[in-house]
């Protein structure tokens, strides 16, 4: 299986359906609660990312194809090795790219811009990428429980998280 396929399987058992809870600011088509139309997130595709999408109609393969153009792409999913790409875009569907890869910086003790640029490729694409991955997704968890939406969402993140840990060593 190959890097997307595993990224995508792992993500969209979390993600799953159609899902239109007013207390979730990324259902919100203005990324705030009560801000634009409540339209919804189906497969994790928002309608705050996307407000001018049918969330409601959107099948599985569009949803694949979203998240291969903005969030896998951007990622250089297929350069990095299977574990970090699986972090990398679990937490970048999750909290958008651009935390992911602050993530990914602080566990490399690298600059946290988030960039992507060749000295944090470089530092993901060599070490130990199962070490790598464990550091990411504990950064990620502690920045989470910081979050405004912790108390709606936080058990839900949690969850995702020590599922995350486990699939990339199996």
């Amino acid at each position: 299986m190959d890097n997307f396929a595993r990224c995508i399987a792992f993500t969209l058992d979390f993600e799953g359906g159609y899902s239109n809870n007013p207390a979730d600011p990324g259902n919100w088509t203005g990324g705030a609660v009560g801000r634009g139309e409540l339209r919804g997130t189906k497969f994790g595709i928002s309608a705050a990312a996307y407000p001018a999408l049918d969330i409601a109609a959107l099948t599985q393969p569009e949803a694949e194809a979203l998240y291969r153009a903005d969030f896998y792409i951007p990622l250089e999913g297929d350069a990095l090795p299977p574990a970090i790409a699986m972090v990398a875009f679990d937490a970048a569907v999750n909290a958008g790219p651009r935390r992911a890869v602050v993530w990914l910086q602080q566990a490399c003790d690298l600059l946290a811009d988030g960039v992507l640029g060749p000295e944090t490729l470089r530092a993901l694409t060599t070490g130990d990428a199962q070490a790598t991955a464990r550091e990411a997704l504990v950064r990620r968890l502690a920045a989470q429980a910081g979050a405004p939406g912790w108390s709606n969402f936080g058990l839900g993140w949690t969850r995702r998280v020590l599922a995350l840990c486990q699939a990339i060593v199996t």
